[in-house]
């Protein structure tokens, strides 16, 4: 997976404070949490990375990690506040309001094409992907029963094309092959919607809409089939992200002691909660004798569920998520 990571997006900015250089980097993890969710419909939290795995030079690296279908964390999207230490190794300077140079405070920030595994990970099944609907080229699928018979195919098409002036990217599978190969290389392809539509349907005025995700079907009359298709989608993309969210929840474990760790990262996959001291050599300890690593110090998780750390027993400072990771 993280071999596969030839495309990146990627930013870097040049600030003049130390303020907006953390404005820009908190805001573009934000940015990239949000379609994570909202787009890719796959729940992430959102986090500090600790010392020893932040971004080597950097201030602070702030990540957003997700969970995949096997229990294994994947970092899913990173934005590094680099402070002023790269502008002075390198002499990046600015003449400020009062004509005297200063260093600039830098920002990088990026996620890449792991993103596409991540989608084939979280939301896929036996039969093949299971793609959001806002992500997927093809959104819908019409695809005609009987065929060979009067009209049937001329309905088809006119069902798909009143689908794409309702703003939907449907396609129409009007290839010799089976209904049934054709409904297997629609889920196959994860296509979120697909249509069918048969003589008896246009006698009746209506055709089936099968959802890729759950396989439920709803008949429809064909007068409302370019409303009900877009609500449909809709419903499948936050179907998908609660379902995602709820497979996540439920692998969420919490760790008092280094024996309750050892055990959880043996016996339940996913993320572990437990409380750090801080201190760089329990870190290295964890990683060494369970291979699971800190995922983040979450930004919306500081709930104190023990005093001390779950790894040596000190007093503890920060909760962190823990977990093996892609």
């Amino acid at each position: 997976l993280r071999s596969r990571e030839f495309l990146w997006q990627e930013g870097h900015t040049a600030h003049a404070t130390a303020e907006e250089a953390e404005q820009r980097t908190v805001q573009m993890l934000n940015v990239y949490a949000d379609f994570c969710e909202e787009v890719l419909a796959m729940p992430v939290i959102r986090g500090r990375k600790t010392e020893k795995e932040k971004f080597a030079g950097a201030e602070a690296t702030y990540t957003i990690e997700a969970l995949m279908h096997d229990g294994k964390a994947l970092q899913s999207g990173t934005s590094h506040n680099f402070g002023d230490g790269f502008a002075k190794a390198f002499g990046i300077q600015y003449t400020d309001k009062n004509n005297k140079l200063q260093y600039v405070h830098q920002t990088s920030w990026g996620m890449t094409t792991r993103l596409i595994g991540a989608i084939i990970m979280v939301h896929g099944d036996d039969s093949g992907l299971v793609l959001p609907p806002r992500i997927a080229p093809v959104q819908t699928m019409v695809i005609p029963i009987q065929q060979h018979k009067e009209g049937v195919l001329e309905k088809a098409q006119e069902v798909k094309e009143g689908l794409v002036q309702a703003g939907i990217a449907a396609g129409l599978d009007d290839s010799d092959k089976s209904p049934g190969w054709k409904f297997s290389e629609q889920e196959m392809r994860g296509i979120p919607l697909r249509v069918e539509l048969g003589p008896k349907d246009i006698e009746n005025n209506q055709c089936v809409l099968v959802r890729r995700d759950t396989r439920e079907k709803v008949v429809v009359s064909l007068d409302e089939v370019e409303t009900k298709v877009p609500e449909l989608l809709e419903t499948i993309q936050k179907d998908m992200f609660e379902r995602a969210k709820a497979h996540r929840d439920a692998h969420i474990t919490d760790a008092h002691n280094y024996e309750e760790f050892c055990d959880v990262v043996e016996n339940k996959p996913g993320f572990i909660r437990g409380m750090w001291c801080g201190d760089r050599a329990c870190e290295d300890k964890i990683k060494e004798e369970t291979a699971a690593t800190s995922r983040c110090m979450p930004f919306n998780d500081q709930e104190h569920i023990s005093d001390v750390c779950v790894c040596c027993g000190k007093p503890a400072k920060k909760l962190v998520y823990w977990g093996k990771a892609y």
